[in-house]
């Protein structure tokens, strides 16, 4: 028997662990339950929810990590996602010295696996391992790092990246790395979009089984690498620079962040996925129009999830670190009252959206890129 005192909350979530068959159990129509909520509960349960670029902080001293604590599998289990992107960066604070950015990549890696050991999870390596991981009703992560500045011009690197688990690799951050990978979208252009090496690193990532994340790409750099890749790429967050939201200011700041129908329609065309984030929506209702949106220039089969946000923050000694609204992923809008895969789900139902599109753009499209790059 469930509990009657349960939340709806506590309730979607169990439904979601347990699997389908819970839903069709004869007990539930005692339940204050709607047909609504249960086919809500019904697709979550059933497809694969992915975040496609999710970030979980990492230590600026690595000697705090033993008293550090990070809730991700709680976290994992009140969104309704299946997996996350689980992504960090180490351009910042701005990089001053050789080898500085190997070494905060190998303590961001150190530190997922604390956190995964922590949780009881464990990294998917491929699709097969993703689809195990659902059947079990088990959360897993898919390990991604923004930005390739801790290659420092070593292509060897790749290859002990992949060897800890890395298969997304953001080309690109906000810092141009050392050497130059290519142009990045938020600064004037200089090299014609790759260079050489970022070329290199397209086909090196092809050759181990590394996905590519082309988001920080101005467009001649994503043209480019589209032309050197041999497999799909993504771009794991942005928006259509026709969707600016209300907020002017974030707006501004943004706007060069986003991508324009013509260069989506060319990533699309490339065989690529582009995850909409959700930035520039302040409610639900505004991201699943951004959704929409993406979907009718590039179609269905060429959009996915990549909110941007963060699932887990680390507790420190205890004590819980500031949040603010849209920073974390299960409180993405203000006043949100479910986890983030099932608010949007049941938006995308009200919007329209069947249940085969919401299997599409929460989570198959990505596996279809993902199983290319890493097969």
């Amino acid at each position: 028997m469930l509990p009657n005192n349960w939340s709806r909350r506590q309730f979607l979530t169990h439904v979601s662990a347990a699997g389908t068959a819970l839903i069709l159990n004869p007990i539930l129509t005692s339940w204050a339950y709607d047909e609504y909520d249960e086919k809500v509960a019904k697709i979550v349960a059933k497809a694969m929810g992915i975040d496609t670029h999710n970030h979980i902080d990492v230590l600026s001293k690595m000697s705090d990590l033993y008293e550090t604590k990070i809730d991700l599998s709680g976290e994992m289990k009140i969104s309704g996602l299946s997996a996350i992107c689980m992504t960090f960066a180490v351009d910042r604070p701005k990089l001053m010295k050789e080898r500085e950015a190997f070494e905060r990549f190998m303590n961001g890696l150190d530190a997922m696996d604390d956190f995964l050991k922590k949780n009881k999870m464990t990294r998917s390596l491929n699709l097969k391992d993703l689809k195990k991981a659902h059947k079990k009703h088990q959360p897993t992560v898919i390990q991604s790092v923004e930005g390739g500045h801790f290659l420092e011009g070593k292509l060897e690197r790749l290859e002990l990246a992949y060897k800890r688990g890395l298969r997304v690799l953001g080309l690109l951050h906000d810092a141009q790395t050392t050497p130059p990978i290519g142009d990045i979208y938020t600064d004037p252009p200089q090299y014609n979009g790759l260079t050489e090496l970022g070329v290199s690193i397209i086909k090196e990532c092809n050759k181990l089984g590394i996905l590519i994340d082309l988001t920080h790409c101005n467009n001649e750099a994503i043209n480019a690498a589209i032309k050197a890749s041999s497999k799909p790429l993504i771009i794991t967050h942005t928006g259509l620079d026709t969707q600016l939201g209300q907020d002017e200011k974030m707006a501004k700041m943004m706007k060069p962040r986003l991508i324009s129908k013509e260069q989506a329609k060319i990533v699309a065309n490339a065989g690529g996925v582009i995850g909409v984030w959700t930035h520039l929506a302040a409610t639900p209702e505004a991201y699943v129009q951004n959704i929409r949106a993406m979907v009718e220039v590039v179609g269905i089969d060429h959009v996915c999830i990549g909110t941007d946000t963060k699932l887990a923050k680390p507790y420190m000694n205890g004590l819980k670190q500031k949040e603010r609204i849209g920073e974390k992923t299960n409180t993405a809008w203000q006043n949100q009252k479910e986890g983030f895969y099932y608010t949007v789900v049941a938006e995308m139902l009200k919007a329209g959206f069947t249940e085969n599109d919401i299997t599409k753009i929460g989570g198959a499209n990505f596996c279809r890129v993902f199983d290319a790059a890493t097969s």
